[in-house]
């Protein structure tokens, strides 16, 4: 392929290093030494990945984690525009200004929909692995390019922005990756099979519905441990969906693994530990409370929860 998976990680470390750069270097953040440190690692993890041993790397994620839980990464200064000039450019600009914002989207499902198999040379233009993810990043790259070019800014102005907000997001930058991380260490350490028996020991051995409200409630559990469904799934399938309602009721695996995939969706909502949905917009937003979000989404998520348990038992009847 032409552009690869890998590329859009290295192009992100890259903008990621120009901002440790940055930061390193302003004297109105009081720990800008650490908080460069923090986010030059995080750059090399995405940039070398490939190169640095995963022993090394696991060092390196070591020491993101001291300095993020020692409090040493802080926010800096960013010489953002006045009110005034904000103002200034959003009447100039008028609804114009959504133009990139929108161009990300419909970029994104053009690339997927319409550039995904074509060749070059014999070469396929976007990585196949993963279309959607070079698809976004392609349609994220235009899309800064046609903002520049509205706002007559620098190619500089997007590094300084990039660096703004990604110190907005903070530690919680990381997160992500960290949890993906977390879900194939668990299943790999047969997690799922010490849940089955402690499950299997627990809810009557001949009880669909039982078997099913742990399987949801496990999912939903596991996913506010783990901050994403995708982590929780392969542990909570694999210790009690797959040997005590696929295998031992027959039911039909496809709707039980969509199901219970909406079931963790659910613990998505409550949990702090799903920081790009719940923590990150916080940030972004400069919520006093940044637990707010997960306040408000809490009831929303218990009720779909419980609806989830009902339409499994329903379907698997």
């Amino acid at each position: 392929m032409i552009i690869s998976t890998e590329a859009v990680y290295i192009f992100l470390g890259i903008i990621t290093l120009c901002g440790s750069i940055y930061t390193f270097f302003d004297r109105k953040n009081p720990r800008r030494i650490t908080s460069g440190l923090f986010y030059l690692l995080y750059a090399v993890t995405l940039i070398c990945a490939k190169v640095i041993p995963p022993f090394y790397i696991g060092l390196i994620v070591i020491v993101i984690v001291i300095l993020a839980g020692m409090g040493w990464v802080r926010k800096g200064e960013y010489g953002e525009a006045t009110r005034e000039q904000r103002e200034q450019n959003r009447i100039r600009l008028g609804g114009w200004l959504f133009m990139p914002a929108l161009l990300i989207p419909l970029l994104t499902v053009a690339g997927v929909e319409g550039v995904h198999a074509h060749k070059i040379a014999g070469r396929f233009i976007f990585d196949q692995s993963n279309v959607t993810m070079v698809s976004l990043a392609v349609g994220t790259v235009i899309a800064v390019i046609v903002g520049l070019f509205m706002t007559k800014s620098s190619p500089l102005t997007s590094v300084k922005e990039s660096r703004r907000l990604l110190e907005s997001i903070g530690w919680a930058a990381v997160l992500p990756q960290m949890l993906a991380m977390l879900g194939t260490i668990f299943a790999s350490a047969g997690v799922g099979t010490e849940v089955s028996k402690a499950v299997d020991h627990i809810i009557p051995a001949n009880s669909l519905f039982w078997a099913i409200f742990a399987y949801c409630v496990g999912m939903a559990l596991f996913t506010v441990i783990m901050g994403n469904a995708f982590a929780a799934f392969p542990v909570m399938t694999a210790g009690i969906a797959i040997p005590l309602i696929i295998q031992h009721f027959g039911v039909n695996a496809d709707r039980v693994a969509a199901i219970g995939m909406f079931a963790g969706y659910c613990g998505t909502l409550m949990t702090p530990m799903a920081a790009n949905f719940n923590i990150v917009p916080a940030a972004l937003l400069d919520l006093k409370d940044k637990y707010h979000v997960i306040r408000a989404q809490l009831p929303t998520a218990l009720i779909l929860l419980a609806v989830n348990i009902v339409i499994m038992y329903v379907v698997a009847r």
